[in-house]
């Protein structure tokens, strides 16, 4: 019969210096069970999923608006009808999504003359081109008392 080594490791060694798990357990953490989706699906990249800067509802809400189909509403009361948040939140969480790129906000004028908002939602905001204005914006003017404005 064969001698036993007893300098022999009795598992494969990690190649990383400290990732060695000597308990013979699986290590706390997530576990994927992935599922090859072929219809009714949304990639969803992970620079989004991970964003460090942006808050978690802010992620979602950027999930839930890539998601849905073109022309579909994604405005503050129309979200905040959808989902538990108010719309206090889904406003602070769509400035998020602006701020970062995550959504452009632009105004067109339908051809039967009517103005409308269209939100422009890149999967990757480094791509997406600056925003398109078909009129310039309305400018702020303050005349008279900050309290009331009268109209002679």
């Amino acid at each position: 019969m064969d001698t036993e080594n007893p300098n022999a490791p009795t598992r494969a060694q990690s190649r990383i210096r400290g990732k060695n798990h000597t308990d013979g357990h699986r290590t706390a953490g997530v576990v994927h069970d992935h599922v090859r989706h072929t219809e009714n699906f949304t990639v969803i990249g992970n620079d989004l999923a991970g964003h460090s800067e942006l808050s978690l509802l802010a992620i979602g809400l950027a999930c839930y608006i890539q998601s849905v189909r073109p022309g579909t509403a994604v405005d503050i009361k129309t979200l905040a009808a959808r989902f538990p948040e108010g719309p206090t939140r889904i406003a602070a969480a769509l400035r998020e999504l602006d701020a970062h790129g995550y959504r452009r906000r632009s105004r067109e004028r339908t051809p039967t003359g009517r103005i409308v908002r269209t939100s422009r939602v890149p999967s990757l905001p480094a791509l997406s081109s600056p925003p398109s204005r078909s009129y310039p914006a309305p400018t702020r003017t303050t005349t008279g008392s900050p309290r009331c404005a009268t109209t002679p």
